[in-house]
């Protein structure tokens, strides 16, 4: 298993075991812009909880079905090398390596979670419970920064999304090298966008 699989496989089961409590890469995926523009403030939409509300669900069945549709090639747009490889973590995600020969040692995976009926409302009821818990929004979609451990100096960066009221979508990078070390967080932005555009335009 290569090196930023077995640390993104790692941090996911982490992630997702966080996630998931309350329910019933990438240097190279930044040289080259994603669509969409994400926006750093948080939602406006929220619920009487406080939590983000989505604001138009988007088609998720393929998706569940395979993870790896995700991105479709859009993937190679943020400088991810397609198609991406299936996981055999629960539950299913997939794999991409960056497409620039020199960082593929930097990753990407992407895991729907439909353990979390409640979706975001299931990740905001572990806030208290996470390293870091940042909202922000990614193409107008509700979103988190967050995980119990806070590896970000290492690297590596987790964002979950919500793609509807009942349904997350957790992205977690692993960089060893390239520009993005530091600021890991940063792709994530791009792919999640990427993520939403092919959402939408594959339906």
């Amino acid at each position: 298993m290569p090196k930023h699989i077995a640390r993104l496989a790692a941090g996911t089961v982490v992630a997702l075991s966080l996630l998931t409590a309350c329910s019933g890469g990438t240097g190279g995926t930044a040289e080259t812009p994603a669509p969409g523009n994400p926006s750093p403030s948080s939602p406006d939409n929220s619920s009487s909880n406080g939590v983000p509300k989505v604001p138009a669900p988007l088609p998720t069945e393929k998706l569940l079905a395979d993870p790896c549709s995700a991105l479709g090639d859009d993937a190679n747009a943020v400088g991810l090398a397609s198609p991406g490889k299936l996981n055999d973590i629960t539950p299913r995600g997939c794999d991409w390596q960056s497409s620039d020969p020199d960082l593929k040692a930097n990753g990407v995976t992407l895991a729907p979670v439909p353990q979390n009926k409640n979706g975001l409302a299931d990740t905001y009821a572990t806030k208290s419970r996470q390293a870091y818990f940042e909202p922000t929004q990614i193409s107008g979609y509700p979103a988190v920064f967050t995980a119990g451990h806070d590896s970000r100096k290492n690297g590596v960066c987790d964002l979950v999304i919500g793609v509807t009221d009942q349904l997350t979508v957790v992205i977690v990078d692993s960089i060893s090298k390239g520009k993005n070390l530091d600021n890991p967080c940063e792709p994530l932005t791009k792919i999640g966008a990427a993520m939403i555009n092919h959402l939408k335009t594959a339906s």
